[in-house]
């Protein structure tokens, strides 16, 4: 095996140029296929921690006619906040929400926006929620999101009219007095929501000591059931996701395919006119002892190494780029807001050992499979014939 390994080197460096082109084309493919699968990477690492930073924090309880994507549940989604829960709320390891729907009028125009109340002192989410503790005269202090602020056109320090309906049905305005505007990249959070001091919310809707939901950050606690309210864990608040993340692989696969397919052809002519052209070598070898097993083998290590060097070139100028990609990032040329999904505007790739190591194992064996294919020729020669350069 050592000599067969010298002697696929010697041979592939005698090859020159021909050599260099087919381990230039598979280098770029191993970078593509390494560089775009850490993008995916990381985007699912950071949707899901901004997610958990800004939104679900490590579970939530719901109440169990509440329905995010149902706007006619939230007027009646709320509960009396479950006695077990109330010392985690005074620790401030839950940390409760209480939602209403209502209308905004920006500028003589009408919204229906989602009105949460928070407590101004939680530390749970990443809201700037202290900027609600605020004294502002004839209005509600309340903040929003910048995708929400661009689609009302309103700054700090403007007013807006917003009208709810209390518990008992009776409909209500009051302004509201917009004292921060903060960006978030995970939609959920900013568009069609503003922000209000939970005791403030409680008090216009007449539903004093209630909540909708109930965010915990202590994921250790095994979670109880409790009647009237449905926990979600984790897992199940991010599983859409990972159903993005999949979806996107297995497009990305497509891409990964074409430039395997590429480099894969360029190597499986190159060994068949190898094989054409080295058929005296080829009867040389087996005149001098070596079984057609030996040299099948021999050109099938030849072509291996192709992936070898690959490997080696990709590293030397790759690494380089990568470990630069991954403290930039990738910055996408049209605004992630619009997308509708947990993604920031800027994707950092994240890189695992076995995300490269599984790259240069699936391309290797995948060259090496396509490097014995043609070899097989090789066995059904006649070593008279191959000697004299006659094609079979």
């Amino acid at each position: 095996m050592k000599l067969a390994i010298k002697m696929a080197y010697r041979n592939l460096v005698g090859a020159g140029l021909r050599t260099w082109l087919n381990v230039i084309v598979l280098s770029f493919s191993f970078l593509v296929i390494i560089w775009m699968k850490g993008i995916i990477t990381g985007w699912n690492h950071q949707a899901k921690v901004d997610m958990t930073n800004w939104e679900i924090g490590e579970g939530q309880y719901w109440q169990e006619g509440y329905d995010p994507h149902d706007p006619f549940t939230f007027t009646d989604s709320h509960a009396p906040v479950p006695e077990e829960f109330l010392g985690e709320i005074e620790r401030g390891d839950m940390e409760p929400s209480l939602i209403a729907q209502g209308t905004i009028y920006p500028q003589g125009r009408l919204q229906s926006v989602m009105i949460r109340g928070i407590d101004p002192k939680q530390t749970i989410f990443m809201l700037p929620s202290y900027k609600l503790d605020t004294l502002v005269t004839g209005a509600i202090p309340s903040i929003i999101g910048s995708g929400m602020a661009k689609n009302l056109k309103v700054n700090v320090g403007d007013r807006v009219m917003v009208q709810w309906r209390d518990a008992d049905g009776t409909f209500d305005a009051s302004e509201i007095f917009i004292t921060e505007i903060f960006t978030v990249s995970v939609p959920a959070v900013d568009q069609g929501q503003i922000y209000l001091s939970l005791d403030t919310l409680r008090s216009m809707l007449g539903l004093e000591g209630e909540a909708t939901t109930l965010t915990y950050n202590n994921s250790e606690v095994t979670r109880p059931a409790v009647e009237g309210w449905v926990h979600k864990s984790k897992t199940e608040l991010t599983s859409a996701v990972d159903e993005l993340i999949k979806v996107k692989t297995a497009g990305t696969s497509i891409l990964y395919i074409i430039l395997i397919t590429l480099a894969m052809l360029a190597i499986f002519d190159t060994q068949v006119l190898s094989i054409f052209r080295r058929q005296k070598e080829i009867g040389t070898y087996i005149a001098l002892g070596y079984t057609r097993r030996q040299v099948v083998g021999l050109f099938t290590v030849e072509g291996t190494m192709y992936a070898v060097l690959a490997a080696l070139l990709s590293a030397a100028y790759g690494l380089p780029f990568l470990a630069w990609q991954a403290k930039v990032g990738w910055t996408m040329p049209v605004d992630a807001s619009e997308f509708g999904m947990a993604i920031a505007q800027t994707l950092y790739p994240v890189y695992s050992a076995g995300l490269v190591i599984g790259t240069v194992l699936i391309i290797t064996t995948v060259t090496a499979l396509v490097s014995y294919w043609p070899s097989r020729r090789i066995a059904k020669m006649n070593p008279t014939e191959a000697l004299r350069g006659k094609i079979q």
